[in-house]
């Protein structure tokens, strides 16, 4: 392949961003903010570190090992076969979902824009949802050409109405001089309780874990580490740039919102929440155009990377070969197909409810999180289970220090995460029931499919012919 064609360095600092920047901090903000109140900034600027130390442990993987797959691809080189077939099956059902929760979040708001809340049925969302696959198949078939254009393209987009949105914020704030940033802690609901509830370690870990969410996707990025210039050199490099320009746009935007209408926010009824904190039409239209744009991109990303995890598995001999079958366009074709058959199967067993499947997605990557900061410092200590083949300049501070850093903020992140209460939901009267569908998602996903498909793993059925 022609290096011309691939992805280059700021390419693929785009593309992190573009992996990145989707529907969180588009439509989450409100969450976090009635959570944590005034301490909001803080929680996305630790969230943001936290999104560093895993970016950057997981970019020092990426400098040991180029191959495709991303934690697959590391779990296996460090700890062999078996549990990088684990990490493989879970990462692709964690990316499938995530796909899920991008794709529903686009054609939903797409449909709540143009059509109103009417529009925004079962059926449209069906309807929508095999369009959206669609047009996604054109362009990812199209080749890695066509789909390193259209993620440049919309991440630029999307940028841009961010910036807008930061800039906008600013001139209201110096023209007005009102700073809304403390009505939060006065805000009252309809029911008269105050808006943001008193603080304990369990909910403003929630609080993070939720901006967090709208930092993830950068693991997914080196999934396709050979259609890219020098991945050994690039990623290690790119993926912390493209972090840092995130946290710098996160927090400013979320700052901005809080001092000129986080009252808008809070009670926002538009498909685009943070577009409620303008008046003004044209911004407004801006931030909903750029929206949309950017769950698009988002959408692509996951299009391109997600199918590379079944390749990658394919290539090993621990799935079945037709999963390696590219086109003329070298783009996996099968293992796309079954990719947007789960991403879109897991929204409708979940009708199409946002904050299971986003819970399920957002908790279901920290597998990876836990297990690739080792990988790492098994890197570092030539005690891998596969031979090393990428010579990679070692560092004590990101290849041991940071990764081990990684690995407990992770476990004490998941240890203080409320899963009673997140695996729960409101019925039809009010009343607090058990999430079946978010229980059966983890259940068919980290137990049931790993196992049908590591039986036939085990008895030679995938080998390559």
């Amino acid at each position: 392949m022609n290096k011309v064609k691939k992805f280059g360095f700021w390419s693929i600092v785009l593309l992190t961003i573009n992996a990145v920047i989707g529907t969180g901090i588009f439509l989450s903000p409100a969450g976090v903010i009635t959570t944590v109140g005034t301490y909001t900034p803080l929680v996305y600027i630790l969230a943001a570190l936290f999104a560093a130390i895993l970016a950057i442990t997981f970019a020092s993987a990426a400098k040991y090992v180029t191959t495709n797959g991303a934690a697959y691809a590391y779990a296996k080189a460090a700890f062999g076969d078996t549990v990088g077939f684990y990490v493989g099956i879970t990462r692709f059902a964690a990316g499938a979902i995530a796909w899920g929760v991008m794709a529903t979040a686009v054609v939903r708001t797409t449909l709540g824009i143009f059509g109103g809340p009417s529009a925004v049925t079962k059926s449209n969302i069906t309807l929508g949802f095999l369009i959206l696959m669609a047009i996604l198949l054109g362009i990812v078939f199209s080749g890695t050409y066509i789909t390193k254009v259209a993620s440049n393209i919309s991440t630029v987009g999307k940028v841009a109405a961010l910036v807008v949105a930061i800039v906008a914020g600013l001139v209201i704030w110096l023209t007005s001089g009102a700073n809304h940033f403390n009505d939060i802690t006065t805000m009252m609901l309809p029911n008269g309780e105050p808006v943001v509830k008193p603080l304990d370690v369990t909910i403003f870990v929630g609080a993070m874990l939720s901006a967090f969410y709208a930092y993830t996707g950068f693991e997914s990025v080196a999934s396709a580490a050979s259609e890219m210039v020098d991945p050994e050199k690039n990623l290690p490099r790119a993926i912390p740039l493209g972090i840092a320009i995130i946290a710098l746009i996160y927090v400013g935007v979320v700052s901005i919102t809080m001092v000129i209408n986080p009252t808008g926010v809070v009670f926002s009824k538009e498909p685009v929440i943070l577009a409620s904190a303008f008046t003004n039409p044209i911004i407004k239209n801006a931030i909903v155009y750029g929206a949309v744009i950017s769950m698009f991109g988002i959408n692509i990303a996951a299009a391109f990377s997600t199918p590379r995890i079944f390749e990658a598995m394919a290539d090993a001999g621990q799935l079945p070969q037709v999963l390696r079958k590219r086109t003329k366009q070298n783009v996996p074709i099968y293992a796309f197909l079954i990719t947007a058959i789960m991403a879109i199967f897991v929204p409708m067993a979940f009708q199409y409810d946002m904050k299971g499947i986003m819970i399920i997605s957002s908790v279901s990557r920290f597998i990876q999180f836990l297990v690739v900061p080792w990988a790492v410092v098994s890197f570092y200590k030539n005690k891998s289970k596969e031979p090393i083949l990428t010579p990679a300049r070692k560092s004590v501070l990101t290849d041991v220090i940071i990764p081990i850093i990684a690995f407990f903020t992770s476990a004490f992140l998941l240890y203080k995460f409320n899963w009673a209460g997140q695996f729960s939901m409101k019925d039809a009267s009010g009343a607090t029931v058990t999430n079946y569908y978010a229980i059966w998602a983890m259940v068919i996903g980290y137990v049931i499919l790993p196992l049908v498909l590591f039986i036939p793993y085990k008895m030679g059925m995938y080998e390559k012919k």
